[in-house]
């Protein structure tokens, strides 16, 4: 089994992903015609816009902070370390490429999932790659494929990864016992994973922008305090993403490093964030707006939070031909060189908050493909509550390699597919995206109805592009 999975894992991260996800970024952002960059303030707009209001959906504001509450986590500070002791400071030059061509990835995955997404039972609003892929392109099979990929992966063995990052830097920063910890965690986290998906989104919409935007001040303050060394900083990641500079990994080790931190960080073509991009309710009521919020996570994602770390390392000085530091150690040694031995604390702090926001947002995407395999009963959401509270409190006292193996395996298969299913579908991103600019351009606020593609008409549910249900 471990040959199997580790061979998968080769396969998937060596070759079919690393590419597979910047072609696919490249192919919309040519096909979109760079709307990343042209419409960017429709990102900002579309998220700042007074919420409509209907009872089964979840505000625009808190998509974007429970899709970053999975976004962000302690890839952010350990991930970015590690591209850059292995890459050099050129890895980040190219970690901003792939984050800059990924929005457009992310628009498209999420105006596909609000275009299909679905009414349960209890009224609330579902969706996600698993709809688009089973009534759009007809292969329920796939779409049964990649749910259960992401309950695995995300549901479950991420949490445990994130619990573990808490543990270890609670125990190294207050000597809090890995067990204590995790206990908490779980304990934590049940009181606002039993409240549902909506629940979630309201702590993230008031966590989320608590952590990161500290974390950037942090960042801030280091530049106004290194302003001098600023340009010299950026020409070193230019002339090092060139190989003009000398440094680790060379050019090809830097475009590697970069590009594998920011596909694994912003998670554009995953498919995990178009499940809490279904859930709300866009204003201007069309699938395209959750598409600009989306992309604007990514920006937020990895062109701010990733670069507030990238800064606070290359401003320090710790990072020094033939050291040995990566990973956490690196950030940290860089957070103590600013601000001295609080530095340490505030990492642990940091690594709280990313990890704990990352497992309430993984556990999100998780519930919704439950409800696309119809085990939404009472029975079948606790029992999943259940087993994600268990692999917190269990990853916080132990790590197996081969477990988490099967869950980086779980997620490259479910990567892959929802990259095919976005491409397939790519001829309904662009005819949406005409119809609201065309729509903007009249003067009219953006609104969708069914009949306005009615070659899909039959596949999308039964009014729901409606006017929304008000409560």
């Amino acid at each position: 089994m471990t040959a199997i999975i580790d061979f998968l894992n080769t396969v998937f991260w060596g070759y079919v992903l690393i590419y597979g996800l910047l072609a696919v970024g490249l192919f919309f952002t040519f096909r979109l015609g760079f709307l990343q960059f042209r419409h960017f303030p429709e990102f900002i707009r579309s998220v700042m816009r007074s919420p409509e209001q209907d009872s089964g959906g979840i505000t625009p504001f808190q998509a974007l902070c429970t899709s970053l509450a999975s976004r962000v986590g302690t890839g952010n500070l350990a991930g970015v370390a590690v591209a850059i002791a292995l890459g050099g400071p050129g890895a980040i030059f190219w970690m901003w490429m792939v984050a800059l061509v990924g929005m457009a990835t992310a628009f498209a995955e999420s105006t596909l999932a609000q275009l299909y997404k679905v009414r349960d039972e209890h009224g609330q609003l579902r969706g996600g790659p698993a709809f688009y892929i089973a009534r759009g392109l007809k292969a329920p099979w796939a779409a049964t494929l990649f749910s259960l990929c992401l309950i695995l992966a995300f549901g479950l063995v991420f949490n445990a990864v994130q619990s573990n990052s808490i543990a270890e830097a609670m125990q190294g920063a207050f000597e809090v016992p890995k067990l204590v910890t995790g206990g908490a965690v779980a304990l934590l986290a049940a009181v606002i994973i039993f409240g549902g998906i909506r629940t979630i989104a309201r702590v993230a919409e008031y966590i989320v922008p608590f952590m990161a935007g500290a974390y950037l001040l942090v960042a801030i303050y280091v530049l106004i305090v290194n302003y001098d060394a600023v340009p010299g900083m950026l020409a070193l990641i230019v002339k090092s993403a060139f190989g003009i500079e000398q440094a680790a990994g060379g050019i090809a080790g830097a475009m590697l490093n970069g590009i594998k931190r920011g596909l694994f960080s912003n998670e554009a073509g995953m498919g995990s964030a178009p499940n809490i991009a279904a859930v709300a309710t866009p204003n201007p009521h069309h699938p395209c707006a959750q598409g600009f919020v989306q992309s604007l996570g990514v920006f937020i994602d990895t062109l701010l939070v990733c670069t507030a770390t990238a800064v606070m390392i290359l401003l320090s000085g710790v990072l020094q031909p033939g050291s040995d530091l990566t990973g956490m150690a690196l950030t940290q040694a860089a957070m103590t060189a600013h601000i001295g031995d609080a530095g340490r604390y505030f990492i642990a702090v940091a690594i709280f908050f990313f990890a704990f926001t990352s497992i309430i947002g993984n556990y999100a995407y998780a519930e919704n493909a439950l409800t696309y395999l119809k085990l939404a009963t009472p029975a079948g959401i606790t029992t999943l509550r259940l087993l994600a509270l268990g692999m917190v409190l269990w990853g916080a006292v132990q790590t197996v390699a081969v477990v988490f193996d099967a869950a980086d395996a779980a997620m490259g298969l479910m990567a892959s597919i929802n990259l095919v299913a976005i491409v397939l579908l790519s001829g309904l991103v662009v005819k949406l995206l005409r119809q609201y600019l065309a729509q903007q351009r009249a003067g009219q606020l953006p609104h969708f109805h069914a009949s306005d593609l009615p070659e899909v008409a039959d596949q999308l549910d039964p009014g729901m592009w409606q006017k929304p249900t008000r409560s």
